[in-house]
């Protein structure tokens, strides 16, 4: 090998080594892999090496160091290089729109990669090709970046961030020209592209040079102004937020969020929200967190807690390190935090956005032209809400990569997308960012808990309404972690081919009867003619829904960022029948039969969720 380095052995390996570095110019990742090679670290090596980062619809999300496997200058460079490449062939006027890059405050000193690093590049790589780039001079909410692709009529958006992975890791996120995040066959031209563009070209590495190129635009004043004004028109009760004594605690754990939340509390008239000092600044050390993830629940919102009780405040709103999710938690009348999951926070802010629009518009035209989204692993509770309502509702795949697409579709049509949302805390409540945006729902439950203390109501009695008036929906979600492929791939294959039969899936799980199977690898639905699955099916991961006679619906996914393997659950009771204690009772008695008899957690080896 070169640089007088020894070889491995493996020729493969080798190969891939030498060409990285003879393209690398980054001297802590040559220095990194230089050290492995001398060392001997054949592991380590083989981690780097033995396979490119794989570019899907979420782009990439991998952890920073050296390698083709990692996030670093050289992979982020060879992937804007086949994505420039990419849209160069499918669009005409690529050199006049142009295209938007954002980026949060992930760095890894190390290997000297941080997301503004990765944007840089990018931009470089764009300005060589002649693309006009609006780089942002700051860092943004993830949100930001498909508001400036419908805003600006860009192209494409990409947006550096790894949202609520640990600090190890980043991510390379993707926007199409109709600012929703791309979806297949455009993962797979992309990735195509890249693998043609290995080699740098020769100004990709130039970032000072890009950094001052007539081409760079940043948007981050124009962006800022506009975003605000457009989230406004979601604000319906502005005399109310200005009079509100309600105190409400905010963190933005060690991420992006603080400023923005800041600025949409500011345009919806609501007093400012208490800062978590500790996590106010961004930090990509997440120095108080153990995972910077507020989905993880309380842990996270220890410091939240605290400030809450010296404040005298009642509610805590948290988003993720990126601002695309937003946590809440209320004091209940025990002196208890309750932490909403996101299928209740999806029930609150829906049937809230349904309220505020109802107050003005009527007809039964208006409301068969309305739509709310949410994805088929979700509570089913606007689906009970519609029914009633008159409006309609859709269940997309997971991800809002599909929910964003598809309020793009309908929003074609002349209909009306008021809301979508996904249990894992994401919430779509303004049209003009077709993703998960966690700034403008923040300001929007600003209201919304504004608006119930005029009524001397929480937010926890508003869903005891809700779910009284359209059915009671309990869930139960949680996953398990398995970094071994085969022993996810073999659970899933038992379950297709169940007590040995081909082609056979189970018909009861435990003391519950199965009514009805959906298996989206392999497009499968017993409850369709045909039993042809309607809801696009991918082979490359792993999900299948059952439906049980007692009202309960059980889906078990592997994720695609993770290593793990998830289950949603959803009793869904008809209106009137409130025992929810004997609701929750079926639903943990159903779910231990799942995790028992589908999971096999002894067998297989599964790590359980941490507390």
């Amino acid at each position: 090998m070169e640089d007088g380095l020894k070889p491995t052995g493996d020729t493969k390996l080798d190969q891939a080594i030498r060409q990285w570095l003879q393209y690398d110019r980054n001297p802590k990742t040559i220095s990194l892999v230089q050290d492995l090679v001398k060392d001997g670290s054949m592991e380590a090596l083989k981690k780097c090496f033995s396979s490119r980062m794989e570019f899907g619809t979420a782009g990439l999300r991998a952890a920073m160091g050296p390698g083709i496997s990692c996030m670093n200058d050289l992979t982020i460079i060879q992937t804007t290089q086949g994505f420039c490449c990419y849209l160069e062939q499918s669009f005409d006027n690529l050199k006049e729109r142009g295209v938007v890059i954002g980026y949060d405050a992930r760095a890894h000193p190390t290997s000297g990669g941080s997301s503004k690093r990765f944007a840089s590049l990018a931009a470089a790589v764009f300005i060589s090709r002649g693309v006009p780039v609006h780089l942002f001079s700051e860092i943004t909410p993830t949100p930001f970046v498909p508001f400036t692709v419908s805003h600006l009529g860009l192209c494409a958006g990409i947006m550096v961030t790894a949202s609520h992975n640990p600090k190890q890791d980043n991510g390379y996120k993707v926007y199409w020209e109709n600012g929703a995040q791309i979806v297949s066959p455009h993962d797979s031209g992309i990735s195509k592209a890249i693998e043609e563009n290995l080699e740098p070209w020769p100004a990709s590495w130039n970032t000072e040079e890009a950094l001052k190129a007539a081409l760079l635009k940043d948007p981050f004043q124009d962006i800022n102004t506009q975003y605000f004004q457009a989230i406004q028109k979601h604000c319906h009760h502005r005399e109310i937020n200005k009079k509100s004594e309600v105190k409400i605690v905010h963190t933005s754990v060690h991420g992006v969020g603080h400023t923005f939340v800041q600025s949409a509390f500011k345009a919806f008239d609501l007093h400012p929200p208490y800062p978590v000092e500790e996590q106010k600044d961004p930090d990509p050390e997440f120095p108080t967190v153990k995972y910077p993830n507020p989905e993880e629940g309380k842990g996270v919102l220890t410091l939240s807690f605290a400030l809450a009780e010296r404040e005298g405040a009642s509610v805590v709103l948290a988003n993720d390190p990126d601002a695309d999710r937003l946590a809440i938690a209320e004091k209940q009348e025990s002196g208890q935090w309750r932490v909403f999951s996101g299928n209740e926070l999806g029930a609150l802010l829906g049937w809230w956005m349904f309220r505020c629009w109802s107050e003005q518009n009527s007809g039964a035209a208006a409301v068969k032209n309305l739509y709310m989204l949410a994805s088929t692993v979700s509570s089913k509770i606007l689906r009970a809400v519609a029914l009633k309502e008159g409006f309609h509702f859709e269940e997309t795949l997971t991800g809002f990569k599909w929910m964003g697409n598809r309020a793009k579709d309908l929003l074609d049509q002349g209909k009306s997308v008021l809301f979508a949302f996904e249990e894992a805390i994401g919430y779509m409540c303004c049209n003009s960012v077709l993703d998960k945006d966690g700034v403008s729902a923040a300001a929007i439950a600003g209201e919304l808990i504004s608006y119930l203390a005029t009524k001397n109501k929480s937010l926890s009695q508003q869903l005891t309404t809700i779910f009284e008036e359209y059915g009671y929906h309990i869930s139960k979600n949680s996953y398990f972690i398995c970094h071994d492929q085969e022993v996810i791939r073999s659970l899933f294959e038992r379950l297709r081919n169940f007590g040995g039969k081909k082609d056979s899936y189970p018909s009861e799980c435990g003391r519950f009867s199965i009514s009805a199977v959906r298996d989206l690898t392999t497009g499968y639905d017993s409850n369709q003619p045909g039993k042809k699955a309607i809801l696009p099916t991918s082979s490359s991961s792993q999900m299948i829904t059952f439906t049980f006679a007692n009202g309960g619906v059980a889906t078990m996914r592997t994720s695609g960022t993770e290593p793990k393997i998830k289950y949603y659950t959803e009793l869904c009771a008809a209106p009137g029948n409130s025992d929810v204690t004997h609701l929750k009772k079926e639903l943990d008695d159903l779910v231990d039969a799942i995790v028992e008899d589908f999971f096999e957690p002894v067998k297989n080896k599964l790590q359980p969720k941490p507390e």
